[in-house]
């Protein structure tokens, strides 16, 4: 795989420093790729890919920011970056598998971008079969912009489609936990058991669907 030649970038040095050091050798557009809902036992996984076309002020981890300032980041990103978005059902999650599902979709984002990258950053494990070269990078969302950015988007998009969801499924209070483990949701799922939308190869859900059943269908 080809990797630019040796530079150092320290993860102190700004949120903007690994696109400045592939800037300077020419291998731009730099996009970065992140997801939401890995760890959630309902709802879909979502893979977004980024490219920014300027330097966002106040960028993070999604997980670390408050929603209102998140939002209002999400609106700046989409008003100004080119970006792909990937939406993963949860029963092709239960279907194909949740890694290969995550890698799959960081392929479809970056595919969905309107342009090819120069290069590509992704968050934590590296992406076979992207159209550039890339790089994984350990907790990108906190030490690249483009990464953070993705983790942006992914997470609004996301959380805006569990927020809608709970209006038909009031009773999982899915607005609330956006799908993830919590009391409340254990209450919800030992009370109602699982719906359509919760991921039946999770063993929250499916221990869930055995007892209220007798049986592991659905189960993988």
């Amino acid at each position: 795989m080809f990797r630019p030649r040796p530079s150092v970038v320290r993860r102190d040095s700004g949120l903007y420093a690994y696109e400045r050091a592939l800037a300077r050798r020419g291998l731009t557009p730099i996009a970065g790729v992140d997801e939401a809902g890995r760890g959630a036992c309902a709802g879909p996984l979502v893979v977004a890919a980024v490219v920014l076309r300027r330097e966002i002020e106040g960028l993070a981890d999604s997980k670390l920011l408050a929603p209102p300032i998140r939002s209002a980041l999400y609106d700046k990103i989409m008003a100004t970056a080119e970006v792909g978005v990937v939406v993963i059902p949860p029963a092709e999650i239960d279907a194909r598998g949740l890694h290969k599902c995550n890698v799959t979709g960081m392929r479809r984002a970056v595919a969905r971008l309107p342009l090819v990258p120069g290069y590509i950053l992704t968050d934590g494990f590296p992406v076979p079969g992207l159209p550039a070269p890339s790089l994984a990078v350990w907790k990108g969302d906190q030490v690249a912009a483009c990464v953070a950015a993705a983790s942006i988007v992914a997470k609004v998009t996301r959380d805006r489609m569990m927020t809608e969801l709970s209006s038909d499924f009031p009773e999982y209070g899915f607005a609330e936990h956006k799908g993830y483990v919590t009391p409340a949701h254990r209450r919800a799922l030992r009370s109602y058991g699982p719906c359509s939308h919760h991921r039946f190869s999770f063993v929250t859900v499916s221990r869930t669907f055995v007892g209220e059943n007798g049986v592991g269908a659905g189960v993988a």
